[in-house]
């Protein structure tokens, strides 16, 4: 006899492991015009199948024109206390200049909230004297970020640039745009991401996207390379706190790109590095020493598994696949707006005809920049 068991949407997947889901969904202004946060949360939602309702996130580039020059710290805690003890670290190293609660609307379905507050403010000169050899104000932030991150029971620092924001949880992309109240924002760079990540346990924190400083990364996919970039970052003093792979993969960007000054193409040499077969191949000599180089340096950089990524900074729109395309991304343009996401429907569904559409090349980054 068949027995009918009804499953509860959106959550079809709970009973077993579906590596290949992840919903991925970025747009960016060219012009650096602000973009409706309605498209970003409409083009997510859109994913409803890939996700499992355990985890969804936005992040939004110009949110907060008030306090454009400070640094927008977003902090989720266990508990008051732990908000307080949190605070009493910023205050040491930081000028506060406003703090208040996330806004948040009442969503029944959401469970196990943590204490939402954010923190405008500046890092004060002798923090950054204090981290010493030649730091600088970002150096400061991230030494800060990791300090409350590991040593602040129940605080944990999930944003930390400036005019931008994360807002993330546990649930699907339409309850955590109606608690966060996504529609309501307007930004000229938006990432979301739907579905939690697939090998660790579900909590609001581990929920995507990933950030430090300005960054901001949402990843589909599986990174079997965790340990040996984990144990890499550490060496230069990033410490993975929050419980997932993709954590990774926002600090890779930082070290590479804003620390050590390598542009996202060399970037993405590093992170989905060529076979080293294919560099063999390599007619142009030029090319397949840099190539050997940026590996044999940077071994400990080199993502390994399935992945596609969508990271900003605020001025980029970056996708990413790993090296032989093993999930999904789709980029179109209309205008001076670009699209990137998982699906061809997931672009359409806000843009119904876009001027170019196109599937970008495996370990190839498609780079879209606001206009200076």
């Amino acid at each position: 006899m068949l027995i009918n068991v009804h499953r509860p949407s959106p959550v079809p997947d709970l009973d077993f492991k579906v590596p290949s889901g992840c919903g991925l969904t970025g747009l960016i202004s060219q012009k650096g015009e602000l973009l409706p946060g309605d498209a970003i949360y409409r083009s997510l939602c859109s994913m409803e199948e890939r996700g499992n309702g355990l985890g969804a996130g936005y992040a939004a580039y110009g949110i907060y024109p008030d306090f454009a020059a400070n640094r927008a710290f977003h902090l989720m805690c266990d508990t008051e206390d732990a908000r307080r003890a949190a605070e009493a670290v910023l205050r040491r190293d930081c000028t506060i200049r406003h703090d208040e609660p996330i806004p948040t609307s009442p969503v029944k379905a959401l469970k196990n909230i943590p204490v939402l507050w954010r923190y405008f403010l500046d890092i004060k000169p002798e923090a950054v004297e204090r981290v010493g050899g030649g730091a600088t104000e970002p150096d400061a932030v991230v030494r800060l970020v990791m300090e409350i991150n590991r040593k602040v029971d129940g605080a944990f620092v999930f944003s930390s640039g400036r005019n931008m924001g994360i807002f993330k949880g546990v649930g699907n992309p339409e309850e955590i745009g109606e608690f966060f109240r996504i529609p309501a924002y307007r930004a000229n760079v938006w990432i979301g991401h739907n579905r939690f990540p697939t090998n660790s346990v579900s909590w609001w924190g581990g929920a995507h996207p990933f950030g430090l400083l300005d960054w901001s990364l949402v990843h589909n996919g599986e990174i079997s390379s965790y340990g040996t970039n984990r144990r890499y970052l550490e060496s230069y003093g990033y410490w993975c706190t929050l419980q997932t792979d993709t954590e990774v993969m926002a600090y890779l960007f930082d070290l590479l790109v804003r620390r050590h000054g390598l542009d996202f193409d060399l970037a993405a040499q590093v992170m989905a590095a060529p076979f080293w077969t294919r560099i063999e191949r390599e007619e142009d000599p030029e090319a397949r020493r840099l190539s050997s180089a940026l590996r044999a340096v940077y071994g400990g950089a080199l993502v390994s598994g399935p992945f596609a990524v969508l990271v900003s900074d605020g001025k980029s729109l970056v996708g990413l696949n790993d090296r032989i395309k093993l999930r999904p991304l789709v980029a179109a343009r209309k205008g001076s707006v670009s699209y990137i996401a998982s699906e061809e429907a997931a672009i359409r569904c806000i843009c119904p005809d876009p001027e170019a559409l196109w599937m970008p090349d495996a370990g190839v980054p498609t780079v879209v920049t606001v206009e200076a």
